[in-house]
C-alpha cells in the first residue's frame, strides 16, 4: 500500500512539473515589435491623380493586304531597325506570275503603238498632200488613240502588281525598335493580321484615364508628376492632349502627357501613377480622403489587407477596398474607419492574431 501511495506522489508531482512548464512556455510568448499610425485624412488635395501606361509616340502594328506564307522574318524582339529597313517576306509567286504577264502586255501594246503611231505620221501626210479622204485620217487617228490607250493601261496595271509587292515585303515605316513579333516562318499571313509591332525612336508618353469629377481641372500645356509604380522613378512632362468625349471609353476621359528626358529604365509599357495639380483650390472638390501607405498593406492574390490593433494588443488582419493611389500612399476607400490605429512596420512576421508590442 505504501509502495502505490509513492508513485501516485511521484505522478502528481511529475504531472504538476509539466503543467507548469506547459504554462511558463505560454507565458513565454514574446510580443513582435511594431510601429503603428493613425489614418490621415486628405481634405482638400493640391493635386488629382490618375493612373496611366507609357507607351512610344510612333508606334504601329505593320500587316498585310495580301495571303500568303511567310518565307522570311528578318528581325527580332527588341532589335533596332531604321526607316524602310525589310521586317518581314511574303512568297510572291502568284505576283511573279502577274508581273510576267503585264510585262509581256506591255511589250504587245507598245509594239501596237509604234505600228499605229507610223501609220497615224503617214496618213496625216498623205491627207496634206490631198492623197487621203478625211475619213481615212480619222479612222488612222481612232486606231493610234486606241493604241496609246491600251499601252497606258497596261503600265498602270505594271504599277498596281508592283504596288502589291510591296506588302509581300514589309518594310519599317519609321526608325524605332521591334516589340513584338506575330508570326515565324512557315505562318500563313492573312489581309490585316499583324505581322510585326514597332515602336519609334523618339520621346514616350503616357496616357491616362481621367473621371468626369477630375477632367474640369486638366488643361492642356499643365506640368505634372509621372511615378513610375515599378521602379518609384519620378519624371516630369505636360499634358498634350485632353478628350473632351468618353463615349467609347466607359466614361473614363483620354489624357495624353508627353514626358521629359528619360533614362533608358524607363521603357514602353510601364504603369505610372499621374499627378496633375489643380490650379485654383478654392474651386476643387472638397473630399475626404483616408491615406495609408503602400508599404503597410497586405497582398493575398486579388485581396488586400492591413493589420489593425485589437483587444489585449492582438494583429488583426483587416480587407480594405482600395481607390487612386496618391504618390506612395494609396486611398481606402472601405473598411478602416478615420482616427483608426493600423500597423505600420513590424520587427517579426505578422500573422492574424499575433501578439504585438506597440513601440
Amino acid at each position: 500500500m505504501k509502495k502505490i501511495i509513492a508513485i501516485l506522489t511521484i505522478s502528481a508531482v511529475f504531472l504538476s512539473s509539466c503543467g507548469g512548464d506547459k504554462k511558463e512556455q505560454i507565458k513565454a510568448e514574446t510580443a513582435i515589435p511594431v510601429k503603428v499610425s493613425e489614418i490621415s485624412s486628405d481634405d482638400n488635395s493640391p493635386f488629382v491623380t490618375a493612373s496611366g501606361k507609357i507607351e512610344a509616340e510612333n508606334s504601329a502594328n505593320l500587316s498585310t493586304r495580301m495571303m500568303g506564307y511567310v518565307t522570311k522574318l528578318h528581325v527580332q524582339v527588341g532589335q533596332k531597325v531604321g526607316a524602310g529597313q525589310l521586317l518581314v517576306s511574303i512568297n510572291n509567286t502568284d505576283l511573279q506570275a502577274k508581273k510576267a504577264q503585264v510585262d509581256a502586255s506591255i511589250l504587245q501594246a507598245t509594239a501596237g503603238y509604234n505600228n499605229a503611231k507610223k501609220d497615224y505620221d503617214r496618213f496625216v501626210n498623205l491627207y496634206k498632200q490631198q492623197s487621203a479622204s478625211q475619213k481615212e485620217l480619222d479612222d488612222m487617228t481612232a486606231r493610234y488613240e486606241m493604241a496609246k490607250a491600251g499601252l497606258e493601261g497596261a503600265r498602270q496595271m505594271r504599277n498596281e502588281v508592283m504596288a502589291q509587292f510591296s506588302y509581300s515585303n514589309i518594310t519599317a515605316p519609321f526608325s524605332g525598335t521591334v516589340t513584338n513579333t506575330f508570326v515565324k516562318e512557315g505562318d500563313m499571313a492573312n489581309p490585316g493580321m499583324p505581322l510585326v509591332s514597332v515602336e519609334g525612336a523618339s520621346r514616350l508618353q503616357v496616357t491616362a484615364m481621367v473621371s468626369e469629377n477630375d477632367i474640369a481641372s486638366i488643361k492642356k500645356g499643365m506640368p505634372v508628376n509621372v511615378l513610375v509604380k515599378s521602379s518609384n522613378t519620378k519624371l516630369t512632362g505636360k499634358v498634350n492632349e485632353v478628350s473632351i468625349s468618353a463615349t467609347n471609353t466607359g466614361g473614363q476621359y483620354l489624357v495624353k502627357i508627353n514626358l521629359d528626358k528619360t533614362d533608358n529604365s524607363v521603357l514602353s509599357g510601364m504603369f505610372v501613377n499621374v499627378q496633375f495639380p489643380i490650379e485654383n483650390k478654392t474651386n476643387a472638390v472638397q473630399t475626404d480622403r483616408v491615406l495609408v501607405p503602400e508599404s503597410a498593406l497586405i497582398k493575398q492574390g486579388q485581396l488586400t489587407g492591413i493589420y489593425t490593433i485589437g483587444e489585449g494588443n492582438i494583429a488583426i488582419l483587416r480587407w480594405l477596398r482600395t481607390g487612386k493611389n496618391f504618390g506612395n500612399q494609396v486611398e481606402i476607400l472601405s473598411g478602416l474607419s478615420a482616427n483608426e490605429q493600423y500597423i505600420v512596420s513590424g520587427d517579426g512576421k505578422l500573422y492574424n492574431g499575433a501578439l504585438v508590442h506597440i513601440q
